[in-house]
């Protein structure tokens, strides 16, 4: 059974090829398709986004389709930046003016009531009417500066207490067992397998 991952994240694609690789499943990303597909995400919410994509891979490609949407919620910011995460600074914002801005906006916010979550909804669309999805979430606080050179986004603002390190702090592989993402795919994964174990041949 092939599916497509409707990302060009050739790093994303990686993470959900490992996860699937023993389960008989074959993932693609858009990289790999024949054509170029490019969906803008007007959604609300992360799942209405993650839906978007999805759909419009499924319906070009034909093929079972998984996609996700992710961003940062801060609760001083009444959960903003959200869904405009990645353009939270501006339409092509980079990650250093996303990050200056809310090192901006939290400047005066006390130590005790920074905390955030990273969120990620994962969904997995088959042309039926009912979409399969699954959430995943890690808690932390926001830093008042950056901290760490790994990662990406507002990595080096996310402390995850536990490890008392930002996530920039983390190796790829200590990010990858505790991430929104990680936990979204794995949830999602028990869908495409039910999928796949009621195809005709089980395949």
């Amino acid at each position: 059974m092939k599916v497509l991952l409707a990302t060009s994240n050739r790093n994303k694609i990686s993470e959900f090829r490992d996860i699937l690789k023993e389960d008989g499943i074959e993932v693609v990303g858009l990289p790999d398709m024949p054509e170029e597909l490019n969906v803008e995400e007007t959604g609300q919410t992360f799942l209405e986004n993650a839906i978007l994509k999805a759909r419009a891979a499924f319906e070009k490609f034909g093929i079972p389709t998984a996609a996700d949407d992710s961003g940062l919620e801060v609760e001083a910011l009444e959960n903003r930046p959200g869904v405009l995460s990645s353009r939270f600074a501006g339409e092509n914002a980079t990650d250093e003016e996303n990050n200056a801005k809310l090192i901006s906006l939290l400047k005066d916010v006390p130590d005790g009531k920074r905390t955030a979550r990273f969120v990620c909804l994962a969904v997995f669309f088959t042309g039926e009417k009912e979409v399969s999805f699954a959430e995943g979430w890690v808690d932390g606080v926001i830093t008042r500066e950056p901290r760490g050179t790994n990662g990406f986004g507002y990595d080096p603002l996310f402390l995850y207490q536990p490890l008392k390190k930002t996530f920039a702090e983390l190796s790829a592989q200590e990010k990858n067992k505790i991430s929104h993402r990680k936990k979204a795919i794995h949830a999602i994964r028990y869908k495409i397998l039910e999928f796949k174990k009621a195809l005709p041949d089980g395949s």
